[in-house]
């Protein structure tokens, strides 16, 4: 029986930056020569969802979506556009399971940590979780609140904190959530793109407060680590 695996994303066509960490975590995932086959597909670069069925000739595919969070592009532009069915369906005489995406896992957590400390965090800071937020889709807000339950559950930090772009409670804000004297911020985002790598660090590099330190971090879906997230997605699928 030979297993494939394919990893989901958005994709740019304004931005290659986007769809790099997806090619760097394939690439990773064929050096540990676990499945047969390691596709990718997105939804706005080739190769593209609707067609990243096409020569695939593995028994069984799991689809891990290389998202941060559930909402429309988990739940109905990837199905729809790959023609899925259900957590596992039959394609063309294929298995094909479709896992959660890989920024509601737990054990993405150790990886939002591992992050605060390459930023040069101690472990007596505030760490604050940033997610993208959108007033549109409340369980992308849900999915973000959860990983930072996940990263209080695992006693690193003191002190976790949620904070959004494009919601509130917004980053700006992040002194008048806690009283610490440094805080460090993990992106909740797959790529160092146009917010994480511009908008959010020219916004918070001007926030300063009373001698109050701030530590910004890489994006958490850039880290190599995240290329054992999606095994773990994938080895509890395989159980369904």
């Amino acid at each position: 029986m030979s297993r494939a695996l394919l990893l989901a994303g958005h994709g740019s066509h304004l931005n290659a930056d986007s769809s790099a960490p997806v090619y760097a975590h394939a690439a990773r995932l064929r050096e540990r020569g676990m499945f047969d086959e390691v596709r990718i597909a997105f939804w706005k670069e080739e190769p593209s969802l609707s067609r990243a069925l096409d020569g695939c000739d593995a028994d069984e595919i799991t689809v891990v979506p290389v998202f941060m969070s559930a909402g429309y592009f988990t739940n109905e532009v990837i199905p729809r556009e790959m023609g899925l069915n259900g957590r596992k369906c039959c394609i063309r005489g294929k298995t094909v399971r479709y896992t959660a995406p890989v920024g509601g896992h737990p054990s993405l957590a150790r990886v939002v940590v591992q992050r605060a400390l390459e930023a040069g965090a101690t472990g007596d800071e505030a760490l604050a979780v940033l997610g993208h937020g959108t007033e549109r889709h409340r369980q992308s807000e849900a999915n973000v609140y959860q990983q930072s339950e996940f990263v209080r559950a695992l006693g690193a930090f003191p002190e976790v904190l949620t904070v959004f772009l494009d919601q509130q409670p917004g980053m700006m804000d992040v002194f008048d959530l806690t009283a610490r004297a440094e805080v460090v911020v993990v992106p909740l985002f797959i790529a160092d793109g146009w917010h994480a790598g511009e908008t959010i660090p020219e916004g918070l590099g001007d926030l300063r407060e009373d001698g109050r330190r701030l530590h910004y971090a890489g994006a958490v879906g850039t880290h190599p680590s995240v290329a054992d997230v999606i095994l773990e997605l994938a080895a509890e699928a395989a159980a369904w």
